[in-house]
């Protein structure tokens, strides 16, 4: 004989179902769009002031990826295997920035453009511009701060200076074309990082330390982390001004947004387009 169920048992059984099977599926992309499309606007809306706060420290943070390649540089021998070691440390500064929940301008390449892509009103377009102009102004003060305080103290014994130096040397160093290019993979992976972290489910490090990892193994160009490198270089006298501005910033950020903007938000909203509601205001 069957023993009878007490009253609401089966309801319960069914949702635990429920919650089971989302859990094992994850988000579907739509619901991973939507989760970045709240966001998205939640920045758009925050004060000025917030924005460049954030965005300054995750400039000075960022610094840390610099910092961390250094150290595995100085510390790792001379062999074939050395780079891809040496490179794990490149994911530290983006760790403290990305979970630390800073602002930092290839990630709003397509969190903050998802709204504009919905929206395609001139208002929307005119937020998403402000807010990619403050912060990465923010971003880029950030960076010479640190680098500032890298360069012109004791901070850094003799072998990591030396170590920091050659690394900024390289990144900045890359004929224009080839930087704007290599910043097109980073915008990619960044943006990647952004469109997967709400199905991480308790995996972010794993994700986030792949992906940039994945950047300096490459020998990809990103401009925020660059614009430590190219700030450590030009308070020394190391580097040109023009030569900093039109043979690498203004490259690397056009290959970082035409990376997470035109390549990879683009064709991401294009695959999940047809199973979203048409946006009202």
């Amino acid at each position: 004989m069957t023993e009878a169920r007490p009253p609401g048992e089966d309801l319960i059984q069914e949702e635990c179902e429920n919650e089971a099977v989302e859990e094992a599926t994850g988000l579907s992309p739509r619901l991973i769009f939507e989760t970045i499309r709240r966001n998205g606007e939640e920045e758009l809306e925050r004060p000025i002031r917030a924005l460049w706060w954030s965005g300054i420290a995750a400039g000075l943070l960022i610094s840390f990826s610099v910092l961390g390649k250094a150290v595995f540089k100085t510390h790792l021998p001379e062999a074939s295997w050395s780079p891809l070691v040496e490179n794990l440390g490149y994911s530290l500064g983006f760790l403290m920035v990305i979970l630390g929940r800073m602002q930092l301008f290839t990630e709003n390449t397509i969190t903050t453009v998802v709204p504009v892509m919905l929206r395609g009103d001139k208002a929307s377009f005119l937020r998403t511009a402000r807010l990619w102009a403050v912060v990465l102004a923010a971003n880029v003060v950030g960076a010479f701060l640190i680098a500032s305080f890298f360069a012109l103290t004791p901070v850094l014994d003799a072998d990591l200076r030396a170590a920091m130096l050659k690394i900024s040397e390289h990144a900045t160093g890359m004929p224009p074309l080839i930087g704007l290019i290599s910043g097109i993979p980073s915008g990619i992976l960044i943006a990647a990082i952004v469109w997967m972290l709400p199905s991480a489910q308790h995996s972010e490090i794993p994700l986030i330390v792949i992906f940039t990892w994945m950047i300096a193994a490459g020998d990809f160009t990103h401009i925020v982390a660059g614009s430590v490198e190219m700030a450590f270089l030009m308070v020394q006298g190391l580097l040109p001004l023009g030569q900093a501005i039109f043979g690498f910033f203004i490259p690397v950020l056009v290959g970082n947004v035409i990376g997470g903007t035109a390549v990879f938000t683009v064709l991401t909203y294009a695959q999940i387009k047809p199973e979203i509601p048409e946006h009202r205001p």
